[in-house]
């Protein structure tokens, strides 16, 4: 993950800045239990700075954090644990870890007012959100030709499927991932993938493509739909 971030975000080593080690600890106490292995190493990497890889209205800072619980605007709670705070007021949808939704060292990324109850999932892991924002924002958005749509399959772990047409391709996986996200690059194209966890809208998920040429683009989409391993629809 490192590796990954380092490599796509420019400037990211020159400012990026972890959390003292008393702050990752009394979010620790608040949480109750012992902190996901990837969002300590957050913490210690980005949990005062994110640098260029800092969301526009999502503060991830270990401060941030503190500071909303010491002022009661969220209360501790064994199920979540606040990560993020939303500082757009028309949506003030904070990001929460669901403890209840374990996965690979880490936990489900969920949103939901301060104190309220109704919940909109993200992504199963923070590391996954993280990885999925960086190559989208500083790979496939800066890409001169780029393309979206969806992938459907037969089973929820249909992507599997998938990773022998993208290799044959000549393209790598930076990070292991699950059965909802999949991130495939390769020097001069970027694919990632993303369903939603608990939508229940059945086995199909979101992909973008960026790429250095059309034809790099309709040779990678020509390739995968004549696999027939999954069922491509594009939107543009």
């Amino acid at each position: 993950m490192e590796r990954l971030l380092l490599r796509t975000v420019p400037g990211l080593a020159e400012q990026w800045r972890g959390a003292e080690l008393a702050a990752i600890e009394n979010i620790e106490r608040i949480a109750g239990r012992p902190l996901p292995p990837f969002y300590r190493w957050f913490l210690l990497r980005m949990g005062e700075s994110m640098g260029p890889l800092a969301y526009p209205t999502l503060d991830f800072s270990a401060h941030r954090v503190l500071a909303c619980y010491a002022q009661k605007l969220v209360k501790p709670d064994s199920r979540f644990l606040l990560i993020a705070y939303e500082s757009d007021e028309m949506m003030p949808l904070h990001l929460f870890y669901d403890f209840n939704a374990p996965a690979r060292n880490d936990a489900m990324v969920t949103s939901r007012e301060a104190r309220g109850k109704e919940l909109t999932d993200a992504f199963e892991t923070l590391r996954e959100m993280l990885a999925w924002g960086a190559l989208s924002l500083f790979r496939i958005d800066k890409a001169p030709h780029t393309s979206s749509g969806s992938l459907k399959g037969d089973t929820p772990e249909f992507l599997t499927n998938l990773d022998s047409v993208m290799s044959s391709l000549g393209f790598e996986q930076p990070i292991p991932t699950g059965p909802l996200c999949r991130l495939y690059e390769r020097p001069d194209a970027v694919m990632v993938c993303r369903g939603t966890p608990r939508s229940e809208t059945g086995n199909r998920i979101a992909f973008d493509l960026g790429g250095s040429n059309l034809g790099t683009l309709r040779r990678i989409l020509g390739e995968i739909a004549t696999a027939r391993v999954v069922e491509l629809q594009m939107r543009k």
